[in-house]
């Protein structure tokens, strides 16, 4: 890469790049009421068009807009990698931050601002790289496929989702993806660090529970109340707790967790295991069983009225390969008086740590930090790549930061005073320009 004052030029404008992007409120409250990403994506467009990529934007509702190019590899035989990332964000109250969320203000080291780790950190690293090889005439050995969508915050039905079901053309010679929610480093020494590789994530059961019973006066004995019924079911379910159940990619990054502690790996005490890793113990405890969170509970109108029917929604995340163990299980814990319907559903998805993608991901990592170690894991949440599975194309989260030890960066996804340091953006453009010479 050519030298900027002892940077590249990507290093030299990720942050820029980064500042940019945030100060564009993508806000996505799931209803269409907000900013949309319009905005963004021709921010985008424009910085791609400078150095000459083509690119198109698709916008299946006004203002909900994604952008997809596609960058010519030296083997047109080969498969296109697709490279994707999201531009809309959780909204923020200003209120509660130190420095206001859509600023992008450079304060203490850090890029402060919502999106600033999810995800357009990765948004701006991926810019920054294209436009230095492209302007520097250097073409990855394969196609690239960008894509920068809308809509992910919600599900994706505006922005992945769709493009998948309208234009599946645009991926479908693709076989392999990166894209948010790993390559973060995790230090486990002085000269050590586990970065963690997205392979897996839960499904997703959002799902709205009814209870019909025999409305009646609040002063009478009503053996068929729907609210208690409901009431009881919430109940069960919120104070259920499934057993834990090691996936694939769980037992993978459990096994490498003890190997780096020097510890012995207890299947009888995973979760003490899990608890030494500090502030991400709580994304990976999530991953080691099924789950279910009430959320929202609706019934009646009226103190003396008793109603009859109220409802409830949950939120259900399920593991890979254990869908209808699950599903089963909330059945039975809501009894044969309440129903069930989905609110949003999404498959679990995962992939093996192996070929040649997984060695690429490694050898740019060491490159820059010889104490790196990469491991896969499975994410409690989920992510566009739902979307992209539909194609069977493997996914995995790569979006490559070296961190501090101390920085609780689990729990900047959607928290207060999300931020990432400069110092570990240009860490991650080193190694993703390195990363599409190698994939």
């Amino acid at each position: 890469m050519a030298d900027n004052g002892g940077m590249s030029a990507a290093e030299a404008e990720v942050v820029d790049l980064c500042r940019e992007l945030i100060a564009i409120d993508t806000s996505n409250y799931g209803d269409h009421s907000g900013p949309g990403e319009r905005v963004a994506a021709e921010y985008v467009a424009a910085k791609l068009d400078e150095v000459g990529l083509e690119t198109e934007i698709y916008e299946p509702h006004p203002g909900r807009s994604s952008l997809v190019a596609r960058i010519e590899g030296a083997d047109p035989s080969r498969p296109p990698l697709l490279v994707q990332g999201h531009l809309d964000v959780v909204p923020a109250d200003a209120a509660d931050w130190t420095h206001h969320p859509f600023s992008g203000e450079v304060a203490d080291g850090c890029v402060w601002g919502r999106g600033a780790v999810d995800m357009k950190d990765m948004d701006a690293m991926v810019l920054a790289v294209v436009r230095q090889r492209l302007r520097e005439g250097r073409r990855p050995p394969r196609d690239v496929v960008l894509a920068f969508l809308a809509d992910e915050e919600a599900g994706g039905a505006h922005g992945a989702h769709w493009l998948v079901d309208k234009h599946p053309e645009l991926f479908a010679d693709c076989t392999e993806a990166i894209s948010e929610v790993g390559g973060f480093s995790v230090t486990v020494g002085d000269n050590r660090r586990l970065y963690l590789i997205e392979t897996a994530e839960k499904g997703l059961a959002w799902m709205r529970l009814t209870a019909r019973g025999t409305a009646g006066h609040g002063s009478m004995v009503n053996d068929d109340n729907a609210v208690t019924e409901l009431a009881a079911a919430v109940a069960r379910l919120g104070r259920h707790e499934f057993p834990v159940q090691l996936t694939p990619a769980v037992r993978a990054f459990l096994t490498e967790v003890c190997e780096a502690f020097g510890v012995e790996f207890r299947e009888d005490d995973v979760e003490a295991t899990v608890a030494r890793l500090g502030p991400v113990a709580s994304m990976i405890g999530a991953t080691l069983r099924n789950s279910v969170n009430p959320t929202v509970l609706a019934g009646g109108y009226k103190a003396n009225v008793i109603p009859g029917e109220a409802t409830a929604q949950v939120d259900g995340r399920f593991l890979p390969g254990l869908e209808e163990e699950f599903f089963a299980e909330v059945d039975r814990l809501l009894g044969p008086k309440v129903t069930r319907e989905f609110i949003r559903y999404l498959p679990a998805v995962e992939t093996d740590f192996t070929g040649g993608i997984v060695t690429a991901m490694t050898d740019s990592l060491l490159a820059e930090d010889p104490g790196a170690r990469a491991v896969p894991y499975c994410m409690s949440g989920g992510t566009d790549a739902k979307a992209f599975a539909e194609l069977g194309i493997r996914n995995f989260g790569f979006a490559p930061l070296r961190l501090p030890a101390d920085l609780n960066f689990s729990g900047m996804f959607h928290g207060v005073d999300e931020r990432v340091p400069v110092d570990a953006l240009r860490f991650g453009v080193r190694v993703l320009d390195r990363f599409l010479d190698l994939a």
